[in-house]
This record gives structure tokens, sequence and C-alpha cells, in this order.
């Protein structure tokens, strides 16, 4: 099995458990119907900063292409949000807890510092090549 087969099957086995448990314990500490309301309301603030940091976003995608300039820091706050509008979407208190972080502008900028120096190390470890490859067929 490969590396990155263990990773996805890792996450996609514990991130589960752990909201169950989560959502099991909090249930029994606030009652089961306090609790689908509380992933109801997280589930539309996080719709609502969903839409308006994703505007945010894109408006700042634009005004760096208008500079002239290519924006690679915009893209990666925008990722943050696609992921953490869909961390938004999975129902749980983790997931959730997740996707409210990179919907923040001074959270997610660690999540963007973070996210350069993981690709900053792989480019210079020669893992990932950057190119312009001039020879199509």
């Amino acid at each position: 099995m490969t590396s990155m087969f263990l990773k996805l099957l890792s996450v996609f086995l514990i991130v589960p458990l752990i909201e169950l448990y989560l959502l099991i314990k909090i249930g029994g500490t606030i009652g089961a119907l306090n609790t689908v309301l509380i992933i109801l309301i997280a589930a539309s603030l996080g719709a609502y900063m969903a839409k308006s940091q994703g505007f945010r976003v894109l408006h700042q995608i634009q005004e760096a292409t208008s500079q002239g300039r290519m924006p690679g820091n915009e893209l990666l706050h925008g990722l943050f949000v696609l992921i953490g509008s869909f961390a938004l979407i999975t129902p749980g208190i983790l997931t959730d807890a997740i996707g409210f972080s990179m919907l923040i502008p001074q959270i997610r900028e660690v999540y963007v510092r973070i996210a350069k120096e993981i690709l900053r190390k792989k480019l210079e470890n020669g893992q990932w090549q950057m190119g312009m490859y001039t020879n199509f067929r």
C-alpha cells in the first residue's frame, strides 16, 4: 500500500470516528436536540462566512491579476476557503472547528504560511518541479 493511500484511509476512518464520539458525548451532555441545533447553526453561519470570504478572495485575485502580478497567495487563500467550506458541509464538531478556522482570515494566513513552507521544501528537495514546457506533443 502506498503512503498516500494509508493517509487517506486514516483520514476517512479516524475523522468520522472522532466526530461520532464527540457528537455522542456532546449529545449526552446537552441533549440530542441542542446538539442538532448547534450543527444547524454552525452550517448556516459557515455558509454565510464561506460566501463572504469566497467573494473577498475572488476580489483579491481579480485585483492581483489586474495589477499584472501572479495571485499565488490569493489562490492559496481561495483553496483554504474552499477546504473550509467543505469541512463545514460535513456534519460534526471537529470538522466545523477546522472549517471555521479556515474561514477566519487571520487564522487562514497561518494555513497559507504552512502550505507555502511545505511547497518551498518540496521544490528545494526536488520532489516537485516547476517549469515551462515548450514541446507540446
